[in-house]
């Protein structure tokens, strides 16, 4: 599929959010506007989800492969979550920021192009290739999602009365991507075995999603056992999520990644 095909469906897609999140903003609960807002909203997100699936067609591959398909993944991940939050809870701020974070991946991608090479490497050639991936997408996704809501929090607690719904929200969140974490954990696990021989190798890459792992379940523990300290919660919530953007970004600039087995993702 062409890159050009892929920037009419970005603009296109994008032209539909701001067109959405616009009639949303002006409209009242119920109304036309409103509801033409939702509608444009639903699709975007549904013509972004229909590209992905014409790409994994002509492919004959799952575009996972190189960063600009993993971009693609949370340009249509990222919406679906805020569609879901805002749904449930009618938070519309969350439904803006999910859709504003998605456009950003999409204009990378339509500023860094890539080509779509139909190849897969032998050790991508696996059953647990398409599982493990993908769950870490959906995770980063709803982890990703949560560190606005710790940003928002944290904002409400310096500057403004505090909102106590914010870290019930990330509660909800996080946990939700700490279980597909460690689904993705354990799927990577699988496949190592099968192609590596070796559940684990102390890969860089392994190393710190082991280390995101233990960052959110930090997070988990500290609410237990301290569900009034909702200041020190957020607080956690952030340096977690700049533990996983080190996992999923920081990591591949790294020396020490040059021979790691997870360099197939490209740049």
């Amino acid at each position: 599929m062409e890159m050009i095909s892929f920037n009419i469906v970005a603009y296109v897609t994008m032209i539909l959010w701001l067109a959405g999140c616009l009639f949303i903003v002006f409209g009242k609960k119920g109304n036309i506007l409103t509801i033409s807002g939702n509608i444009m909203v639903f699709a975007g997100a549904l013509l972004l989800i229909a590209y992905l699936v014409i790409l994994w067609i002509n492919l004959e591959r799952p575009p996972l492969r190189i960063l600009g398909e993993t971009r693609l993944w949370y340009a249509v991940l990222l919406p679906v979550v805020g569609i879901a939050i805002y749904l449930r809870h009618g938070y519309k701020w969350f439904l803006y920021y999910s859709l504003f974070m998605a456009s950003v991946f999409l204009v990378i991608n339509i500023t860094k192009p890539e080509n779509f090479d139909k190849t897969l490497m032998p050790a991508l050639q696996s059953p647990w290739f398409v599982p493990h991936v993908i769950v870490y997408m959906i995770s980063y996704a709803l982890l990703g999602a949560s560190s606005y809501v710790a940003a928002r929090g944290l904002y409400f607690q310096y500057y403004r009365q505090p909102k106590p719904e914010s870290l019930k929200i990330s509660d909800n969140i996080i946990f939700t991507g700490f279980a597909f974490l460690t689904l993705g954990l354990v799927f990577g696990a699988l496949w190592a075995k099968e192609a590596w021989g070796h559940y684990w190798t102390w890969d860089p890459k392994e190393t710190w999603a082991m280390l995101t792992w233990l960052s959110y379940l930090i997070y988990i523990h500290f609410r237990y056992r301290h569900p009034q300290k909702t200041t020190s919660a957020l607080w956690i919530i952030a340096l977690a999520f700049v533990v996983l953007l080190i996992c999923w970004l920081g990591i591949n600039y790294l020396s020490v990644a040059e021979n790691s087995v997870h360099t197939y993702s490209g740049q």
